[in-house]
């Protein structure tokens, strides 16, 4: 593929495109006349940098032509602008090139109603967003035919080897989009020739100083990587005689890591160039899959192996079909990895599921290649922010093989917990989870998962609420999952809370709440009153409404105030018909701004819950008295404190109630974290309504010695 991009760059014009075309391509009789047919389309359009518009749907399909033989592929590639750019329509197509090039060509333009004029700018901070939605029109094209992502991604490598005509500002727009949506796709479809260059591409124009820097690197000790490579590869290949292989039985091939892979590991690692251990790579292809274990036993024989550096994805492929044995050698003084696998396995691992396509006819075999992620992700997130949060860590991740106790494997992405493994397994498994043993010891659902992990999910039979983890998960179907059970759980208690405080403020019992509401046809919406004091109030005057149709109520009426008022404590707002004297948190649950809250009218006071507290819900079903509450639309700050405090009786009782009095709300706290003699560290997570850090330190500082007191970037509204 590098050769190949090498040549590409240097084409600019018609003659020379066509005879690359011609070499690569090998143009059947059909292909001819679609090249025709494109050129005479795009007569007299010319790209930014004015060249011809031709060249580029010719070096589009050569880049397609290289990945794979399939013919529709080669034809929708040169005519995958012409519906987009110019008076041609889908019928022409499927007139002149059959229904196969026709469905491939309505797929990449629909892809391309999102055009790059059309990105957000590099600095906002809908930029991720904008990529969220360009992925996910990718996504809707291709999921009956994925051969319109790889005809795709084959459009926007010549696009990135194309760049250089474009303003700074759409070079940077450009590129961070294809590294955030176009290279993990490639990666996911198992593509690492495309994935590879999309990645170097990109990387050189979003971070170019260290771009230059590695290539510079590359360059300047070109010459001593590579003798020591052709060292290694000689002293291999006669290993390999001298143990019964002949020299047509394999081929050796030499790999240095690509740019953006190295500064990735640099960052990762926090290390320099000259530490990245597998800088430098050998492949071996053999013949058969025994072969390539043989291969593996002379390695570590004859060369010294790190044995924390080998993978065996070759017993268990990767979900993108990706098969090979990993290892790592000492070589005189240089370190090597060893990648070794078959021809076709080889194949697999540059070309992923374009390798598999037969010529002429969208017959395919990808049996080996897991693309249920493009299914899965179809119905992720019910807005494109919420989407863009689910997929980011599926498609962006490192990748972890975790075995079911029946050693059936599951990829998941590093980082990931036993509950993402449990929703891996099926949903309802992971709805229901309440343990789990990983590699035979007992643990818990939220332990992060190691590579090789053996794990036993324990179930129960009801599905379980546990909204407080979807944060802590980390795989797209855990999150979507658990968001599901938690919303409708919520509408479930904001409809008996709705009925509850419509009940409060009316003074009436619920069973003649409910009647009224039923009458009415009101029950579906009545979750709204627990949300939205309007629709409370509205919902007050209609039932008083009807029922001043009839005297037997004016006494009643007269009687009782049904008048709304608002109380406000701190951040919170609560709005009643009768006194409220205070508002208080209750000890089980500990909501933050913004949380999902109720609240119970207990006396004059008011106490507040989490919506999903389980103590709150016996007060819901016990029809506990509930008002209408909800956070002050007032700024609330967010801040972290740290102060000592005398090792004394009553010192935190006494911090506590000066922390009170300046209206100060207590998120979290932890005591004696470090501990001197006579001297505690108290640390506090904390919210309050004054946004001066200066004023707010002052005042603890007057009484308390602060350590550290930082003001969070986010402000809770």
């Amino acid at each position: 593929m590098k050769q190949m991009i090498d040549a590409l760059e240097q084409i600019h014009d018609l003659e020379e495109a066509k005879a690359f075309f011609e070499d690569v391509v090998k143009p059947s009789p059909l292909v001819k006349k679609a090249l025709i047919f494109s050129e005479e389309a795009h007569l007299g359009q010319t790209r930014k940098s004015g060249e011809p518009y031709i060249i580029h749907p010719i070096l589009v399909s050569s880049i397609v032509a290289k990945l794979s033989s399939d013919e529709a592929m080669v034809i929708a590639a040169l005519l995958h602008d012409v519906v987009e750019d110019t008076s041609f329509r889908i019928e022409d197509i499927e007139k002149e090139f059959g229904a196969d090039v026709a469905h491939l060509v309505e797929g990449l333009t629909k892809i391309d109603k999102m055009r790059d004029s059309e990105l957000i700018p590099s600095d906002s901070d809908e930029k991720l967003i904008v990529s969220a939605l360009s992925f996910r029109k990718m996504l809707l094209a291709s999921i009956q035919d994925v051969r319109v992502l790889v005809v795709k991604l084959c459009d926007r490598l010549h696009n990135m080897l194309t760049l250089d005509a474009l303003p700074i500002s759409k070079q940077e727009r450009i590129s961070e989009e294809t590294m955030v949506v176009y290279s993990p796709i490639a990666h996911r479809l198992g593509i690492s020739a495309l994935k590879n260059a999309l990645e170097d591409l990109s990387f050189k124009y979003i971070f170019p100083d260290d771009a230059k820097r590695i290539n510079s690197y590359l360059e300047d000790n070109f010459h001593e990587i590579y003798e020591s490579i052709n060292e290694f590869i000689s002293s291999v290949t006669q290993t390999m005689i001298q143990n019964g292989f002949s020299e047509d039985d394999f081929e050796i091939k030499s790999r240095v890591k690509h740019a953006y892979s190295i500064y990735l590991k640099m960052q990762r690692k926090g290390i320099s160039i000259d530490e990245v251990l597998d800088l430098l790579a050998i492949r071996i292809l053999v013949k058969d899959p025994i072969s390539c274990y043989k291969v593996l036993g002379l390695m570590h024989l004859n060369f010294k192996p790190l044995s924390s550096r080998f993978k065996d994805y070759l017993a268990i492929a990767k979900d993108n079909g990706y098969q090979t044995l990993h290892t790592t050698v000492f070589d005189n003084t240089s370190i090597f990895e060893v990648q070794i696998r078959t021809f076709e396995m080889h194949k697999t691992a540059e070309l992923g599921v374009a390798a598999h396509w037969k010529y002429k006819g969208s017959e395919s075999n990808v049996s080996n290649i897991n693309l249920d992620w493009m299914q899965n992700l179809q119905v992720q997130g019910e807005n494109i922010e919420e989407f863009y949060e689910l997929v980011k860590n599926d498609l962006y991740s490192e990748d972890i093989l975790i075995f079911s106790p029946n050693g059936d494997p599951f990829t998941l992405p590093r980082g990931a917990v036993a509950l993402d493994f449990a929703f891996a397994v099926h949903s309802q498994v992971g709805n229901s989870a309440t343990g789990c043993m990983i590699n035979k010891s007992k643990a818990t659902l939220l332990t992060e998962l190691k590579n090789g992990d053996l794990v036993n999910i324990d179930t129960e039979g009801e599905e379980i609420t546990r909204c407080s983890w979807i944060d802590t998960v980390k795989t797209s179907k855990a999150k979507s999952n658990m968001r599901l059970i938690c919303k409708q759980r919520l509408n479930h208690i904001n409809t008996l809370s709705g009925i509850n405080i419509l009940a409060t403020v009316l003074q009436l019992n619920q069973p003649r709440i409910i009647e009224w509401l039923d009458k009415n046809d009101l029950m579906d919406s009545i979750c709204k009153a627990s949300i939205d004091n309007e629709y409370l109030k509205l919902l007050t005057r209609q039932y008083l409404e009807e029922i001043q149709k009839n005297s037997r109520f004016a006494g009643f009426l007269k009687r009782h105030q049904f008048k709304m008022k608002v109380y406000n404590f701190g951040s919170v707002e609560i709005s009643s018909n009768t006194s409220i004297s205070d508002m208080v948190f209750d000890y089980c649950c500990h909501p933050k701004a913004g949380d999902e809250i109720i609240a119970f009218k207990i006396g004059n006071k008011a106490h507040l819950h989490h919506k999903l507290c389980q103590h709150a819900y016996s007060f819901v079903e016990e029809e506990t008295p509930m008002i209408s509450v909800r956070w002050s639309t007032q700024k609330v700050f967010q801040y972290h404190l740290i102060v000592s405090l005398q090792n004394a009786k009553g010192a935190l009782a006494s911090f506590l109630q000066y922390l009170a009095k300046m209206d100060i709300d207590l998120m979290s706290i932890e005591l004696g974290k470090e501990k001197k003699s006579h001297v505690h560290f108290c640390e506090i997570e904390m919210q309050s309504l004054e946004g001066d850090l200066a004023k707010i330190r002052k005042k603890i500082d007057n009484k308390h010695k602060v350590i550290q007191l930082i003001r969070h970037t986010n402000i809770v509204l």
